[in-house]
Parts: C-alpha cells; structure tokens; sequence
C-alpha cells in the first residue's frame, strides 16, 4: 500500500472513530438528547426544601450561586434563583428571582416565572444525605451540580458530575466554582 494511501486511511480511521470519544450537545445546548435523561426516585421535594449552593455549571450561569428549593410560598412550592454579579471596580450586585414550580412526577418540576416563561427541572441524582444533587433539563439547555455547602465533598461533586455525562452532559464544557 502506498503511503499516501495509508496516510489517508488513517486519517479517515481517525475522523471516523472520533464520534466515539464525546458526546455532541445538540441543537447548541449542553447534552445529547438522544440519551435518555434519567430522574432520581430518591426523596421528595421536602428532602430538596433549603439552600443549594452552585458548585458546577455550564456557560451562561455564571452569576448564578444559590438555589432555594420553598416548600410554600403563598400556598405553592417555588425556586429562588440568587445571582451574585461583580464588576471589575469590585463592586458586587444581588438579585433574586423565584419561580413558580409545578410538580410532573416524583423529582420532576415545571418553573415558571411572572413574565410565564417556563422550563423542566429534573433531579437526575441526589446523594444519600442530600448534600449534593445532579440537576439538568431534557432540553439540555442547564445542567448544575449543587451542594448544600459552598466547599468540601469533592467526591459527591466528581460523582455528579459523572452522572451528568452518563445523561448525554459535555461535562467537559463545565465550569467548577
């Protein structure tokens, strides 16, 4: 066999086999969503009640650093989203913002705010102790890996994190806090 005939087989071998090391997000989002998005049957939504602090995301949430899972607000479940924004002068900005959640099955949630702009929430995965969860949509549009504390349990975060790959997450497009 020639070399260039070898060269371009192996070229084409390795353009071929490439498909088989990563997942493609589709449409743009951060998961392949031809796999099938798995939800916890682990707890309830008064096991979620409280604080989550932002341990990993994907690009676009970067402000984001708490998550609050209300049992009752007004008479229905809700999630606050605190965002904490600074500035290069040092100056920092909090926001609030709450949706309305609406339960679709165990560990499954439809938000969605004043303005009626809405989105699923899945719990994918959620430790014994619920101190860390995998959280995504179907869409793949958010994927977070939360923690009921702003540091420690590295191994809870690395497990999360390998849920959401085996979900169809590029966790290599992740970003740790």
């Amino acid at each position: 066999m020639k070399r260039t005939t070898k060269l371009a087989f192996a070229i084409a071998a390795l353009i071929s086999l490439s498909g088989c090391f990563g997942r493609t997000p589709v449409d743009d989002g951060f998961r392949d969503t031809s796999v099938p998005l798995t939800v916890t049957t682990r707890g309830t939504a008064a096991d979620l009640a409280g604080p989550w602090h932002m341990r990993a995301h994907f690009p676009g949430d970067r402000s984001l650093a708490l998550v609050t899972f209300i049992e009752n607000l007004n008479g229905a479940p809700a999630v606050e989203f605190l965002r904490s924004d600074c500035l290069l002068s040092g100056d920092c900005e909090t926001s609030a913002e709450v949706w309305r959640s609406a339960p679709l099955g165990q560990n499954r949630y439809r938000l969605t705010n004043g303005s009626g702009d809405s989105f699923e929430l899945w719990v994918i995965w959620v430790d014994e102790g619920f101190r860390t969860a995998a959280i995504g949509t179907p869409d793949g549009s958010y994927g977070w890996v939360l923690d009921r504390k702003p540091t420690e349990g590295e191994d809870r975060i690395i497990a999360a994190r390998e849920i959401l790959s085996f979900n169809g997450y590029d966790t290599l497009r992740m970003i740790q806090k």
